[in-house]
């Protein structure tokens, strides 16, 4: 064999060596042909010896020099001028091993995908950023693309390279300020890091990969090479319901559920995706639940942010299983019948090394100003919506989760702190926007694209806004000045319909306006109301614990509670446990009390929830106008000296109407008139004080007379004895 040295300057070697060569592919690989002589070169530092072999490892061309004891090694190779497929024989000791040379591969990304991410306009980035398992070129492998515009160096780090960042450099695509590189060899399952070294020469912690689709469980902080999800999805059926299934008439009734506190297995452990899946579904059939919302599954690297701190967007989170066993609970959801929503947080992330804060040296992702960059909060960072790729990664991130895992909604977190700049914050604190206001015009036009794309990409889905403030037009379409979600939370008419079931009913008499203010709004978007998670932690206690009375009273006042929750205008959400009164405040860390359902009270309000939705779903006339004023009349909100409230609820198809009374006193009351829109027999469909759900059992005996004596401005009206703390549910027979 001919050993011909290599024209390779020292500077050159030593800058690969070192880890600083600003385009490592300009040195290692194979250069020349076209009629001059080739050369290869190769960093090694686990091997002795480096000889260039055919690729198909038959024939060896020709031995490297080692040109530094580091494990540099290059070579001209013999009477060849033009290029070829090769590989790399290593040898150190009695071991020897052949590899495919990363450095002899052309790009990973095409022009147009570069030219899109530039722009800030690739609407499925995840198709490209991120760690993909691919054939290049005829060889298996990863390939990896990062955007990391103003690091001086980004390297492709793992347990195959030792961690060591020399090794693995990537190619800087220039305008796109994406880095890439294909490793080939490398299978699904490994784990992989970016080391980046800054403009200023620092290396920075190693880096998670912010498209990455799956990550090590919490503590641990590395991605792991999973590709895109690959599932055989069988829920054709479902996605063909879904537009009808989430539209403004339809019965919307959902379960919010935290992953890792619903249940747990033997020695609180988690359950699996699977697991949680079967039981789940089950469970939420019978109890008639239309939905599950999750709390934030992206993943997370604090258990005590309940999800809401996430640094994988793109990444089921690991503590339940494989991105491929959350697939399949969704999957499983929809054969059961049974929506799927998420929690999505694009309104701040945390400031863990391994995140986004500072990727690549700077304010790369979040705003280098604190007024504006920091959540003082959450103590997090707030994005940069300004900023044309911080967008579009945002939005490819909603995009990813109804793409990929047919997730049927949405819910966006804390939307409030992205309208507004001075979101918690005293004047001085904030920078006021182009034309000096308070809105954060970026953040609007983020989320207005995001809804609009969703709305015409993706039917039947929706968008659900986490917002407290009178910000017009959230639920309105984009095309008539609105944000273009599709529902919003009430977050109105949870904090005052609290504040009222708080209160000794001596007292109440004085708040019934807690009650019927929210129907002065009630239509002017498209509500969810909401008892969340919010409301059972930090110290507020449980929903039963913050009912006014004794242990009795409170049982009845949670239960009319749900009664004029189910029947008044708005879809419906209610947080686990809740369901059957849970007494302990919400812990994350441990099961919900199960066992609470040996106790026939609770079992009570559990049979009373599932009653209730059923109801709701059934009786056109407490779904089908949950959104529009025909669908509501007042018959009386006048008796505040008893806290009687009497409504009408209607609907559009010449169904049945329905007329709710609620007593919020512990009084019963006898022979109380009310008016009714017609005549004939009425019947008694729910009675929250029934013996069934652990009440006292007063009614009516289950069906009425009406006669013909108007009232309340009605034809006719019915003589009904009140039970105490209930909500009384009828409609004509």
């Amino acid at each position: 064999m001919v050993r011909n040295p290599a024209a390779i300057p020292l500077s050159d070697v030593e800058a690969i060596i070192r880890g600083q060569h600003g385009d490592p592919f300009a040195v290692l690989g194979m250069h020349g042909g076209n009629g001059t002589p080739l050369q290869v070169a190769t960093f090694q530092p686990e091997a002795a010896e480096v000889a260039l072999i055919s690729a198909d490892g038959d024939t060896i061309i020709c031995e490297l020099d080692q040109l530094s004891p580091e494990g540099f090694f290059a070579a001209r190779t013999p009477r060849r001028t033009r290029r070829f497929e090769y590989r790399l024989r290593l040898r150190s000791g009695a071991r020897e091993w052949d590899i495919d040379d990363p450095y002899r591969f052309s790009n990973v990304l095409g022009e147009l995908d570069t030219h899109l991410m530039g722009e800030g306009r690739h609407r499925h980035l995840y198709n490209r950023l991120g760690a993909h398992p691919m054939t290049h070129e005829g060889v298996a492998g990863v390939g990896f693309a990062i955007w990391a515009p103003n690091a001086r160096r980004v390297s492709v780090v793992g347990p195959f390279n030792a961690w060591d960042g020399r090794r693995h450099p990537m190619r800087l695509r220039h305008g796109a300020g994406v880095w890439e590189l294909f490793l080939p060899g490398l299978q699904v399952g490994e784990l992989y890091k970016y080391e980046i070294i800054s403009t200023e020469g620092h290396r920075l912690p190693l880096k998670s990969d912010p498209v990455g689709f799956s990550h090590e469980a919490p503590s641990a902080t590395a991605s792991v090479i999973a590709g895109l999800p690959d599932h055989d999805w069988q829920d054709d059926n479902w996605m063909a319901q879904r537009p009808a299934r989430q539209s403004r008439n339809a019965p919307i009734s959902i379960y919010e559920v935290h992953l890792g506190s619903w249940r747990r297995g033997a020695g609180n452990s988690f359950l699996d995706y699977d697991a949680l899946a079967t039981q789940l579904a089950e469970y939420v059939d019978e109890m008639g639940f239309t939905h599950i919302e999750f709390l934030p599954v992206t993943e997370h690297p604090f258990s005590g942010s309940w999800g809401y701190q996430p640094t994988g967007l793109f990444a089921p989170t690991a503590r339940f299983g494989p991105p491929e066993g959350f697939a399949r609970m969704v999957d499983h959801l929809h054969a059961a019948g049974i929506g799927v929503i998420c929690d999505w947080v694009p309104a701040h992330f945390p400031s863990d090394a391994h995140g986004l804060a500072q990727f690549d040296g700077t304010a790369l992702y979040e705003h280098a100003d604190v007024r504006q960059g920091f959540h003082q909060d959450w103590n997090t960072l707030i994005y940069n919506f300004g900023r044309r790729e911080v967008a579009n990664f945002l939005g490819a991130s909603a995009v990813y989760w109804l793409d990929k895992y047919h997730v049927d909604a949405l819910r966006v977190d804390a939307v409030a702190s992205m309208l507004y700049l001075d979101y918690s914050r005293q004047p001085g604190e904030w920078v006021p926007n182009i034309h000096g206001g308070r809105e954060n015009l970026e953040a609007i036009d983020l989320l207005r694209d995001v809804n609009s794309h969703v709305s015409e990409a993706y039917p039947g889905a929706a968008m659900i806004a986490e917002e407290s403030t009178a910000f017009p037009k959230v639920s309105r379409p984009v095309s008539d000045g609105g944000l273009g979600f599709t529902f919003k939370w009430n977050m109105g008419w949870m904090h005052d319909t609290l504040s009222f079931f708080r209160r000794d009913p001596v007292h109440r008499r004085h708040h019934q306006h807690d009650l019927t203010f929210g129907l002065n709004y009630a239509f002017t978007e498209d509500f969810v109301l909401p008892l969340s998670h919010d409301e059972v932690v930090h110290g507020k206690g449980s929903l039963i614990r913050q009912m006014a009375g004794d242990r009795w009273q409170k049982f009845a006042n949670l239960r009319a509670y749900y009664g004029f929750m189910w029947t008044h205008p708005g879809k419906k959400l209610l947080f686990m446990g809740c369901e059957f009164a849970q007494e302990r405040e919400w812990d994350h860390d441990h099961s919900l009390d199960w066992h609470l359902l040996d106790d026939p009270m609770h079992r009570g309000v559990q049979q009373l929830v599932a009653d209730l939705n059923r109801l709701y779903r059934d009786r056109p006339a407490l779904h089908r106008l949950d959104c529009d004023p025909e669908g509501f009349e007042w018959i009386d909100a006048s008796d505040a000296a008893q806290s009687v409230l009497v409504f009408l609820r209607k609907s559009d198809d010449g169904t049945a109407p329905v007329v709710v009374v609620c007593n919020l006193t512990p009084v019963v009351r006898s022979d109380y008139r009310i008016g009714v829109p017609q005549g004939g027999v009425w019947r008694e469909l729910l009675n929250t004080d029934a013996e069934c759900y652990g009440g006292s059992n007063v009614g009516n005996q289950g069906l009425l007379n009406a006669e013909d004596t108007p009232w309340h401005a009605r034809p006719a009206s019915l003589r009904l004895t009140l039970p105490p703390l209930a909500t009384l549910v009828l409609a004509p027979r």
